[in-house]
């Protein structure tokens, strides 16, 4: 089937839900009863069609985040959010960001099933500053669900002789105070042929969650393990002719207290991660054990803690987060001065609130945080801001400006690595530093919310990997002055049988390489000066629920690209629950419905329409 007749069909079902997105405001208007929350997520689809879901599932057509992926999201994805690099995205469970050591392409390698987690918060300025832990610009942060009794078996089929199983399991007993004690597993796996020759995947994953809650506190302790292999040619070299292959497994130990007060909050959780990787860039000549067999393995711990404490006349906002790392063994990493490394951070944000006539408050953020490391030099950055805020009685609107600067040291990737070959690295490279300016405005409301945010950044000494004419077959690890100038907005809006998300984010870079000798980004320079989504669900006939995520972006120009730099991307899923039994149900998941061939990466080919067909029970 062509493309065209595929383009029309997802504009035909686009028009289908607004029209009757248009008559279910009618209807909602006439009647005027019922007071809705807005509490539908920033994108429609949570399933995928080519694996089971994973932390970057949900991401993918979020408005307020970049996922570039090699082949299938779920099997390797760098997420940017305002125009930074991979490395620069924290991701956080509870009190603690779970790092990679090695690489930022791991950060988003989280082993934990997403149904224990909540929606993720995407953190930026000072929010990100005060909770966030090496990771310079952005921090996807996530909650810790509740456990509730019962459970769900699904068992999908697809294209490309794709086929997976996952089971969840929960349940909840009271001890003799009336607390709550929950245990929770998840098991999921996946396997199949990938919409490219060599685009193949085989992924594991396997979760335990302990956990005790009161009305005031939850304590939690899980246990996760996932083992994924991915095939895509091309995947990191930029080169299809490479029929390469990841293979990575991932242990984490996460152990999480929250506590309400009267006064505030707080929170601290502890963390063990182990990830041992095997890659190769042409899985027809794999080698073992020696230089070029590209095989490492990190362990990092780590313990954070964050918080809120209220006073009548000022309120804390404070975190911090101490990380000690290792780089256990590598075969190609051996080129820097260490193989370990310590981390510490801490934040602390007084604000004061000032009342103002006709219901206004003046609300003032003003601190700093400190980022140690014994191997880098250190940095104290400040943090300013003033918020605006108006309550009346359709909701409230904050108009905000403010100033936030946060720092960053690369991973053993950038510091260990030969400083030429295929992924050139450079001993030398040190602390990565982001300044930066916004202003904003934030509409919150029964049911809709909408938020646009004008920022400009300046990136100082950012790591990216580079390319070069003179050196074809090989990537370089240099360091990049940009200055950034960005437009970011969405907007929610809900009824009773829809859900409606809007986006748009705008950028423009100015780069500064120094005296490197550089003729192409593969990653600083790979971004949307224009991308725009728009997501559905629509929820029709008792039984039936639509949900199409959508996303047009026009690219900045890449010599490295092979295509076109504008695409348009959408993902499409329909979900049936049975009218006699809620236990059963189906879904039909369609992803990259218009089969586009628009390189996510600069010279790795897109992965290809792919469709499943799953079944669900749940009790």
């Amino acid at each position: 089937m062509s493309k065209k007749p595929i383009f029309l069909v997802v504009l035909l079902l686009n028009f289908f839900c607004i029209n009757a997105y248009s008559a279910d405001l009618s209807k909602s208007s006439d009647e005027g009863l019922v007071e809705i929350k807005v509490k539908a997520p920033r994108v429609a689809n949570d399933l995928p069609a080519g694996s089971y879901a994973t932390a970057a599932t949900t991401l993918r057509f979020d408005p307020l985040t970049e996922l570039q992926s090699r082949g299938l999201s779920e099997g390797q994805s760098d997420v940017t959010i305002r125009g930074g690099l991979f490395e620069n995205t924290g991701f956080k469970i509870g009190a603690v960001t779970v790092m990679d050591p090695q690489t930022g392409h791991y950060v988003a390698e989280l082993p934990v099933d997403p149904i224990l987690m909540t929606t993720p918060n995407i953190l930026v300025g000072i929010d990100s500053a005060i909770e966030g832990f090496n990771s310079a610009i952005a921090t996807v942060s996530y909650g810790i669900r509740r456990v509730n009794d019962g459970g769900d078996i699904s068992l999908g089929v697809g294209s490309d002789n794709l086929n997976f199983q996952s089971m969840k399991f929960g349940h909840v007993t009271i001890d003799s105070s009336g607390n709550d004690l929950g245990v929770a597993m998840s098991f999921a796996r996946s396997e199949g042929d990938g919409s490219l020759p060599f685009g193949d995947h085989e992924f594991a994953r396997a979760n335990i969650q302990l956990q005790h809650a009161s009305t005031t506190t939850q304590t939690d302790l899980i246990l996760s393990y996932q083992d994924k292999f991915f095939g895509w040619p091309g995947a990191y070299t930029g080169f299809a002719s490479y029929p390469e292959i990841d293979d990575t497994q991932t242990t984490l130990l996460l152990a999480s207290h929250r506590r309400e007060t009267r006064g505030g909050w707080f929170e601290t959780s502890g963390f063990y991660r182990r990830l041992v990787d095997d890659y190769d860039f042409n899985r027809l000549d794999i080698e073992s054990g020696i230089p070029g067999s590209f095989e490492h393995e990190t362990k990092v711990v780590g313990i954070g803690f964050q918080g809120l404490y209220e006073s009548s006349q000022i309120s804390w906002r404070y975190g911090g987060q101490l990380t000690a790392d290792k780089l256990v063994r590598s075969t190609d990493l051996t080129n820097g001065f260490f193989n370990n490394r310590t981390y510490a951070t801490v934040s602390l944000v007084p604000t004061i609130k000032t009342d103002l006539q006709n219901g206004n408050k003046l609300i003032w953020r003003f601190g700093a945080s400190f980022d140690y490391s014994n191997r880098d030099s250190n940095k104290v950055s400040p943090l300013l801001g003033l918020t605006l805020s108006n309550s009346d009685a359709a909701g409230t609107t904050n108009y905000s400006i403010e100033y936030a600067a946060a720092s960053q040291v690369p991973g053993y990737t950038v510091l260990n690595s030969k400083t030429s070959g295929l992924f050139g690295g450079n001993p030398f490279l040190g602390r990565e530093i982001a300044k930066q300016l916004s202003l904003s405005v934030e509409r919150n409301s029964d049911d809709w919310r909408l938020r646009a945010t004008l920022f400009n950044r300046h990136d100082d000494d950012l790591v990216d990997w580079t390319y070069a004419t003179g050196a074809p077959f090989s990537r370089q690890a240099n360091s990049v002055d940009i200055k950034v100038i960005g437009l970011e907005t969405f907007v929610i809006k809900t009824w009773e049988s829809i859900d409606l998300i809007i986006g748009y984010t705008a950028l423009h870079k100015d780069a500064d390489y120094g005296l490197a000798q550089v003729d192409a980004s593969f990653y600083a320079l790979n971004f949307a000066k224009h991308r725009a989504t728009l997501s559905l669900a629509y929820r029709f006939a008792k039984a039936f629920e639509l949900r199409i995520d959508n996303g047009y972006r026009i690219q900045e120009d890449n010599p490295l690209r092979t295509g076109d730099d504008s695409t348009f991307l959408s993902s499409a899923s329909l979900n049936w629950l049975s009218p006699r039994n809620k236990r059963f149900g189906a879904t039909l998941v369609v992803d990259n419905v218009t089969d586009s061939e628009y390189q996510p990466f600069p010279g790795t080919p897109a992965s290809g329409r792919q469709v499943s067909l799953s079944a669900r029970y749940t009790w």
